[in-house]
């Protein structure tokens, strides 16, 4: 067997390939963009020419992945924690539908919330759906489940859930590779209105999927990813969950764990041996990464609380992620610190590159609002987040994806003058647009600056679909061409920004700014590829 030394993401994707994937559809969002990029850049994939073009966002990415497992193909669809929220009404319905050709939805939940606005568990979301949920503890795991997900999506004809968090994703380590499966062959489903959900269609399939969770149940019970490790000392069971279960080893390096052992990698839970290892020991302590989406559930279903330990009760702290160090906690064991960091050091924080045309932008916008007080500046999620902190001071919103165009909205219906909203433009067309045809419908008063640098730039400088696009998109939506401004941002245009900001803001209409200039990091690497073809040229 060929082995690789991958990061969990690209474990993930390569499990996929190699289980006979025809497509991955994804909008970027760390920590699940490498799984995309992954695929791009594979050769098995190239020379299959399997789909792994980026989505404009993550609902369109579940339904085209829903769209290629109608015609019988295996397809995968990515994002991260926060993009499910964007999926969730295909990705629910998708359970009701059910699949044709096998459908795994990788979710990258972030706790500690290294790059996200908020640390929700993805696994909430699959019991919602009711559909099956592989939790890998390492990267071996995270390829064999994503090779081993769409037979399972196929036999249940469900979706299956694979959740990793940033940890997995982003750390690295050596897994065999498994023989590569053909595609599957173009077919269309059996019943032709299996995807259809009238509501006397849709009755029936509920049901259907009521009547087969006995059936998921049956698979986490036999399932590999699901082991009972018994031990000697029944004062303590532990109950740990996908990469928390590494935690704990790490914790018994070269010696045996004397407390039983339940390992999860598969839900629904498997309460055969839940209800075991309850039975045997005196107390329980549930390692989850994330909510306390197992411990919550074991209250509930056993009764027995008081013996039930975890985040709930404080054993363990109930934000951020695990390390082992918490985990060695929790158990009761001596935790060693590193040497103290000294307070000369100091921190950090990210901070817009030297060059970024957002920079420009926000000087040009900050003079352009003395006049017109603070507090009216609402943005997104990108790089331009960053105009929240000094030096900048700019913006004073990012809620999710497009809501700065619709929060400028509600703050001009409530009288706010002039209300602004800053977004990027892969921000925009990701799900900017109706938020900007709400304005247009209504006329509303708002001042709207698309900072056009031409990509996905805080995921690492993918394609946008805006590039090239944005003044067609924004007329095509029914804003006035008059009222669509165009901008290069440079500090020799300083002057000329601040004009026509003030113009736009003193009118009582819609308005869009569209300052366009490259992505400084991007800009550097395609003047880099360009010397390299040139060099090969010559």
């Amino acid at each position: 067997m060929e082995k690789l030394l991958l990061l969990g993401a690209e474990a993930i994707a390569q499990g996929a390939i190699d289980g006979g994937m025809s497509g991955v559809y994804a909008y970027p969002g760390t920590p699940s963009t490498e799984i995309t990029e992954y695929v791009q850049h594979n050769r098995t994939a190239i020379e299959r020419k399997l789909h792994s073009q980026w989505s404009t966002n993550e609902k369109t990415a579940m339904e085209a992945a829903l769209g290629m497992s109608y015609a019988g193909k295996r397809a995968m669809v990515c994002m991260k924690h926060v993009g499910l929220n964007v999926a969730a009404d295909a990705f629910i319905n998708s359970a009701i539908t059910g699949v044709n050709g096998g459908l795994i939805v990788t979710v990258a939940d972030d706790p500690s919330m290294h790059s996200s606005q908020n640390e929700q568990d993805s696994r909430f979301y699959g019991k919602f759906a009711m559909i099956p949920i592989l939790e890998p503890a390492n990267q071996q795991e995270a390829y064999d489940m994503a090779y081993d997900g769409f037979e399972l999506s196929e036999k249940l004809k469900v979706p299956v859930m694979i959740r990793i968090t940033t940890r997995l994703s982003h750390s690295r380590a050596g897994i065999e590779m498994r023989s590569l499966k053909e595609e599957n062959q173009l077919r269309y489903p059996e019943d032709p209105l299996q995807f259809v959900l009238l509501p006397s269609i849709a009755k029936k399939r509920y049901r259907g999927l009521l009547n087969i969770q006995s059936f998921m149940e049956q698979e986490s019970e036999r399932s590999n990813y699901n082991t009972y490790y018994p031990g000697r000392n029944k004062s303590l069971g532990i109950i740990a969950c996908g990469i928390s279960y590494n935690y704990l080893i790490e914790n018994y390096s070269g010696i045996k764990c004397p407390h039983p052992i339940l390992q999860i990698g598969q839900y629904p839970l498997p309460f055969s041996k839940v209800e075991k290892i309850v039975d045997e020991c005196e107390n329980i302590i549930v390692l989850e990464e994330g909510y306390p989406f197992v411990e919550e559930m074991l209250r509930g279903y056993l009764a027995k609380d008081t013996k039930i330990r975890g985040r709930l009760d404080g054993t363990i702290p109930r934000d951020g992620e695990l390390n082992p160090d918490i985990v060695a906690k929790a158990l009761g064991k001596e935790v060693k610190f590193g040497i103290k960091v000294p307070e000369i050091v100091a921190n950090r924080p990210p901070e817009l590159c030297a060059g970024c045309s957002h920079r420009d932008i926000y000087n040009a916008l900050n003079e352009t609002m003395k006049e017109f007080g603070k507090q009216k500046v609402f943005s997104d999620i990108g790089c331009y987040t960053l105009g929240a902190l000094p030096p900048w001071n700019s913006i004073n919103s990012c809620v999710d994806m497009g809501a700065s165009i619709t929060m400028a909205k509600g703050a001009a219906d409530a009288g706010v003058r002039p209300s602004v909203a800053v977004i990027g433009d892969s921000t925009f067309t990701h799900s900017g647009m109706t938020a900007l045809l709400d304005c247009v419908y209504e006329n509303t008063p708002v001042t709207i600056i698309i900072s056009d640098n031409s990509t996905t730039a805080m995921t690492g400088g993918q394609e946008s679909h805006a590039t090239g696009r944005l003044e067609e998109i924004c007329i095509g939506l029914g804003v006035k061409p008059e009222h669509i401004r165009t901008l290069t941002p440079l500090p020799k245009n300083h002057d000329e920004m601040v004009k026509v900001f003030r113009e736009e803001m003193l009118y009582e209409g819609v308005s869009v700014i569209i300052p366009r200039r490259e992505c400084i990091q991007t800009l550097g690497k395609h003047k880099r590829e360009h010397k390299v073809k040139v060099e090969e040229v010559n």
